[in-house]
Parts: structure tokens; C-alpha cells; sequence
């Protein structure tokens, strides 16, 4: 097992709550049992002497006096934990023998006192009183005192055994937790073992969200979102690595049929001019179709429009017109502007995505047709929108229309002037300033275009 593993943590957590109860509750029983303990000493000494107050308060003759001294003596040898001392300024009234150190301390104050002595490891709790004479008996100091050994043995075995049930109770949460913890995380081991199944090309299996904990049901919808989405992105990058092969293949096969052609017998020179014309021109469209691509990665990875300066849409519009004007001619296709807006871009890559919408829209356009350049503001954004006259597109395929290399027709083939990524790079660079795409294809006419924020 890990030593990072969820189980250990959790058993870890779990022994440390254990722990902090057990202090806890531990202290708070072990401090109100010991100063229970603690009293149990002084109230016994006290029982013993309100047993025998009223005796040795009632007589005072020497005859009774030996009675008394017999029954302390007695009292003495049913419990060793309990001595009696009597100190009197007459020997015959005296019991115990007292020595030095008990005289000394009955001249102390009187009540209850800790007195430790030599040949006993713990103090005894004494209780000092005064007799006052009577008839022959002259005044006494009375000492009752009992070991405390017993009772300090009770509060260490209290200890060890507090102690003992709290490290016995640390373990078993420990064990216990750790046994909870593993089969409260089996739906997730299970989800783990599942989503290990999940791998290219198999991306279209889900992990399933019931039966499972409320906790986890956060985790695998989000999860399974993320899986639609990768799904979605290798779908794509699949279909664009077969485009993108297919793109290159076209003009590398022309290069390749064009030269072997020029290469099985001997040519003229105006021959091979020819050849090398021609493959130029196919070598054009590869670089091209590189470039493009090399543009949308770095799209992308994120890269934003960085050098913005604010410029009138309108203006740029006629500047790229100005760039189009043979193609436009060739075409056969006017071009009207409407409005005008003011917004902060990057010239280079907003030229580049109306030369490519305008592009779009002359393919598009029979000759004699008019293309429609419409520029408003709406609430946070400027629509440049380009229109032009055509069959309406189906809505099925709206949506798909900026993606890269995607076709209405899939059977038919591309120009050289056309492979497939013009609309992907115009959304590229509306995300690269922020803005948007959109299309819409009604009343015989298909718009393109893009919104940018002010």
C-alpha cells in the first residue's frame, strides 16, 4: 500500500481524533477520580474520629483511660493502614509510643495535616485535636492518621489503565478506519479500474453515476464531460489528420506525376519550363496550406492579439478590396460597403480574415452578382458581416462551417486557391482579439462574418 494512499490518511486522521478524545476524556476522568481519591483519606480519618470523639471526651479516670488505649489497640490491628497517637504532658496517658517527630508535630496547628515518615514512601493524612482534662486526665493531643499508599496505588493504576484503553482504542480506530475507509472508497476504486479502460481510440464508454456516493456524483458528471470533450477533439484531430493528408497528398502527387513525366525522355527547354511553372505553383499551395496550419496551432495554444491599434473597420475593408481588385474583376463581382466602426485590432491578422471572408464570398458568387459588406454596432460589439447571393446552406452544416477542412459537398474537390482552411483561420483570429464567428443563410443570401468587442 502507498504510503500516499487515502485509506492510510484517513486511518491516520482517524487515530489522531481517537487520540485527541482519548486525552481528552482520559484527563477529564483521571483529574475528577483523583480529586475524588483525594478526599477519600481525610473522610475516613474524619468517620474514625467521630466514632471515638464522644468516648475520649466522656471519661477521664485512669481505669477508663485503659479501656480506651485497649480499644485503639485493637482498632490498630484490624486495619494497618490507620494509627492512633495520643501526646500527653503524663506518660500514663499517652498512646503509640510517640517519638520525637509525632510530638513535634502535635504541637502544630491543629486539624488536618500531611505528616510524611521515615519507613513509609507516601505522607499520612493526620487529623490533630485537642482534649481538654478531665477529672484526672490531663489535656491531650489526639492524632488519628492512615496511609495514603493505598489510595495513591488506585490513582496509578487508574493511570495505566486510562492509559492502557486509550492506546488500545487508538489502535482499533486506526484498524477500524482503515477498514471503513477502504470500503467507503471502493466506488472509487471501481471508477479508477473503469476509467483505466478508457483509452484512444475506445473514448466513447462513460463512467457510470449510480449507484455511487452523493460526493462522487460531482466528479464523474464533470469527468464524463470532460471524456465528451476529448471524444470531440480526437474525433476532430483524427478527421484533420486525414484532411490534412489529403490536402498534401493532392499537390505532392502532381509534383511527383509531373516530374517522372519530364524525366522518361529528353525535353525542351520550354518543356521543362513549363514543369517547373507548374510545380511551382503546387509547391505554392503547400506552403500555403503549412502556413495555415502553423497559424492555427499557434492559435491554438492561445495566442493573443497583441499590437492593437484603433482603425476605421470601413477603411479596412476598402484597403482589402484595393488587394482583391483583380480577382474581384476576374470574377465578374462588385463589392458595396455599408457602415462604418471604429475598433481597436491588429491590422495584419484582421486583414488576413476579410481577405479570406471576401475570398469565400467570390467563390460563392455567380458572375454579375452583387457581395454585401454590412458594418454596425450593436451593445458590446462591431458585426462585420459579408453577404453574398446563393443556394441556401442546410442548417445541419451551419454550425460546422469554420471548422477546418470541412465541406457542404464532401465530394467535391478544392482549387488550389481553396484547401479548406480559410474560414477556420477568420474564427482564429476573432478568438485571438476576443470576438466571435457567425453565418447565417437565409432569404438567397449566406453571411459570414465575425464580432469584435469594442
Amino acid at each position: 500500500m502507498p504510503t500516499n494512499s487515502i485509506a492510510l490518511r484517513l486511518s491516520g486522521m482517524f487515530a489522531l481524533v481517537a487520540l485527541l478524545v482519548f486525552l481528552l476524556i482520559g484527563w477529564a476522568l483521571y483529574w475528577q477520580v483523583s480529586k475524588g481519591l483525594g478526599q477519600l483519606p481525610a473522610a475516613e480519618v474524619d468517620a474514625r474520629y467521630s466514632v471515638l470523639q464522644s468516648t475520649l471526651n466522656r471519661y477521664g479516670t485512669q481505669e477508663h483511660w485503659a479501656k480506651i488505649t485497649a480499644k485503639l489497640k485493637l482498632l490498630s490491628e484490624d486495619d494497618k493502614r490507620i494509627r492512633f497517637w495520643v501526646v500527653s504532658d503524663s506518660p500514663s496517658y499517652e498512646f503509640g509510643n510517640p517519638p520525637a517527630v509525632i510530638r513535634e508535630f502535635a504541637n502544630g496547628p491543629l486539624g488536618m495535616r500531611d505528616m510524611n515518615l521515615a519507613d513509609n514512601k507516601y505522607p499520612f493524612k493526620v487529623l490533630v485535636s485537642q482534649l481538654p482534662a478531665k477529672d484526672e486526665r490531663p489535656p491531650l493531643r489526639f492524632l488519628i492518621g492512615i496511609d495514603t499508599e493505598t489510595f495513591r496505588h488506585t490513582q496509578h493504576s487508574l493511570m495505566i489503565a486510562l492509559i492502557s484503553l486509550a492506546a488500545i482504542g487508538i489502535a482499533l480506530a486506526s484498524v477500524l478506519g482503515y477498514w471503513v475507509a477502504r470500503i467507503g472508497l471502493k466506488p472509487l476504486v471501481s471508477l479508477s479500474l473503469e476509467a483505466q479502460k478508457l483509452a484512444p481510440p475506445r473514448l466513447s464508454g462513460r463512467l457510470q453515476l449510480s449507484p455511487l456516493p452523493p460526493e462522487l456524483d460531482q466528479f464523474v458528471t464533470s469527468f464524463n464531460a470532460t471524456l465528451d470533450r476529448v471524444e470531440h477533439a480526437y474525433s476532430r484531430l483524427e478527421s484533420f489528420n486525414a484532411d490534412v493528408a489529403h490536402e498534401l497528398r493532392s499537390p505532392l502527387t502532381n509534383l511527383i506525376g509531373q516530374t517522372q513525366v519530364a524525366l522518361t525522355r529528353g525535353r525542351s527547354a520550354e518543356h521543362y519550363f513549363e514543369v517547373l511553372q507548374s510545380n511551382l505553383e503546387e509547391l505554392e499551395r503547400l506552403r500555403l496550406i503549412v502556413n495555415d496550419m502553423l497559424f492555427l496551432a499557434s492559435a491554438d495554444q492561445g495566442s493573443k492579439a497583441t499590437e492593437l491599434t484603433s482603425t476605421s473597420m470601413a477603411e479596412e475593408v476598402a484597403t482589402t478590396l484595393d488587394y482583391l481588385d483583380f480577382i474581384l474583376e476576374d470574377a465578374q463581382v462588385r463589392v458595396e460597403v455599408d457602415g462604418d466602426a471604429s475598433v481597436r485590432i491588429e491590422k495584419a491578422h484582421l486583414r488576413r480574415a476579410l481577405i479570406n471572408l471576401l475570398h469565400n464570398a467570390v467563390q460563392h458568387t455567380a458572375a454579375g452578382e452583387v457581395i454585401r459588406v454590412d458594418i454596425h454596432t450593436e451593445d458590446d460589439h462591431v458585426s462585420i458581416g459579408v453577404a453574398n447571393p446563393g443556394a441556401e446552406i442546410p442548417d445541419e452544416h451551419l454550425p460546422m462551417l469554420f471548422e477546418r477542412f470541412y465541406r457542404v459537398d464532401a465530394s467535391r474537390s478544392n482549387s488550389g486557391a481553396n484547401h479548406g482552411l480559410g474560414l477556420a483561420i477568420v474564427k482564429a483570429i476573432a478568438l485571438m482579439h476576443g470576438g466571435t464567428v457567425f453565418v447565417r443563410s437565409e432569404h438567397g443570401m449566406n453571411t459570414f462574418g465575425i464580432n469584435l468587442p469594442f
